[in-house]
């Protein structure tokens, strides 16, 4: 897999290990030792912050009636007044947090309820007369009865298809056209995206387990090329929780069951994607190639083998 999800930890040793009497002791120690931690380049590691999208009006009805997924009236569902105040919360703890201070790209789903949650975290405070900033939702945008939010000293957001929900047959996860989307979010950038219409939508066709499993990775992948290295990824439960289920197959259950647990609405957790493949061409920056003025260098235990 040409990206892994890897979450931090310091773990230290229950007892310390005996003073090794030669470097072949050393060796033999170390050996036998398997570690419990990842270990990578850091200019080959970004921080994702993941969010489950806030409570739509489809998450309200399908609770009551599985059956009402299947309602044109959930088309494009967007979030109820209980999800803005989730959004409210969460807006709060990113800024208490730092956590928006240092985000360098906001990839959304191109779906109402994701797009609100977004700009409602991540975005700027409320819009200001005779402020130049281009507005990240117009005033009311989705039945929201919420004023405008402004992209003033914000990150830059994206949105892409390929971390959309489950596709097919459920009217709430096909989306509106982009025509649309642009008037109502104007700082939002969708030129990723290739149809104003939802194609991908299929009425009679459900996604499959596995292929949204497949489309996640791919996403991984793409998030592991891009240049920034702080990214907020604001998605749905159903791509989290099968795209994440395809990693952490190497580490303790508890910690894959930590990365793969299901999403609450409106829940953030943050992970470290880890390009294994060389997928990314970032310079590693902190690093410094030493020999500056050059001179002898011969390690120590190279010479007590000698």
């Amino acid at each position: 897999m040409p990206s892994i999800l890897s979450f931090s930890s310091v773990s230290p040793l229950s007892s310390p290990l005996p003073r090794p009497r030669c470097c072949n002791s050393i060796r033999s120690i170390y050996m036998e030792t398997k570690p419990s931690q990842g270990l990578y380049p850091l200019h080959r590691c970004k921080t994702i912050h993941l969010v489950r999208h806030a409570q739509g009006i489809h998450n309200v009805e399908g609770e009551k009636n599985h059956d009402a997924y299947l309602s044109e009236d959930l088309f494009d569902a967007h979030l109820t007044s209980l999800g803005w105040q989730q959004v409210d919360n969460l807006h709060k703890h990113v800024k208490a947090n730092g956590i928006s201070n240092i985000i360098e790209l906001v990839v959304v789903s191109p779906l109402l309820r994701t797009l609100q949650t977004a700009v409602g975290t991540f975005g700027g405070e409320g819009y200001r007369d005779g402020v130049d900033a281009p507005l990240l939702m117009k005033a009311g945008a989705g039945n929201s009865h919420r004023p405008a939010i402004s992209s003033l000293n914000c990150p830059p957001f994206i949105a892409v298809e390929s971390c959309r929900e489950h596709l097919g047959v459920h009217p709430c996860d096909r989306r509106s056209n982009i025509t649309k989307y642009r008037e109502l979010f104007p700082a939002i950038d969708f030129s990723l995206i290739e149809t104003d219409e939802d194609v991908l939508w299929k009425p009679d066709t459900r996604e499959e387990d596995q292929d949204i499993a497949a489309r996640g990775v791919k996403f991984m992948n793409w998030l592991s090329t891009r240049k920034e290295k702080e990214i907020a990824v604001v998605t749905h439960s159903g791509f989290l929780l099968h795209t994440l289920n395809s990693f952490g197959n190497d580490c303790d259950p508890a910690v894959k069951s930590e990365i793969s647990k299901p999403f609450a609405n409106c829940e953030l957790r943050s992970v470290v994607l880890v390009d294994k493949c060389k997928n990314s061409l970032d310079p590693a920056v902190t690093n410094y190639p030493g020999k500056i003025p050059s001179g002898e260098d011969l390690p120590s235990g190279i010479a007590d083998e000698k």
